[in-house]
């Protein structure tokens, strides 16, 4: 298994490499603050651990969106909880407990939400990474 940033994995699937997108959530990009965390976070989740997917279909790149569950953590809300990843709130049910874990992150001021004021990734990606104005808060 890989972990390339904080909601991306390969794993391995009867030999064969699969890249997964870990459903309903969106995590900082690695040259956003808190990126390298969130990768940090969802390797230590899931490195070197079996993994069980619960595929909900393909994105755009072709990789698998799952959701993901790595020795018994759903590495999914985990990363959410620890305040790694947001709630992916363009593709995420409305009724999703993930929004409910988010909200707790947020007041607890766990991870990104430390930050004054944290941009979303999906933010980061569509005005590019130099003209989205934040503050960057210092990593942990």
């Amino acid at each position: 298994m890989s972990v390339h940033d904080g909601d991306t994995l390969t794993v391995l699937v009867e030999r064969r490499q699969v890249k997964v997108r870990l459903a309903d959530i969106d995590a900082p990009e690695l040259g956003q603050p808190f990126g390298r965390n969130s990768r940090q976070s969802l390797s230590d989740l899931c490195f070197g651990k079996p993994a069980a997917l619960e595929v909900r279909g393909k994105d755009r790149y072709k990789r698998t969106i799952a959701q993901v569950t790595c020795a018994g953590t759903d590495a999914n809300a985990e990363q959410v909880r620890r305040g790694y990843a947001w709630t992916f709130t363009r593709y995420a049910p409305a009724d999703s407990p993930l929004f409910a874990i988010q909200y707790e992150a947020r007041a607890a001021r766990r991870g990104l939400w430390a930050g004054t004021s944290p941009v979303p990734p999906w933010d980061w990606r569509r005005n590019g990474r130099n003209r989205v104005a934040q503050v960057k808060p210092r990593e942990e």
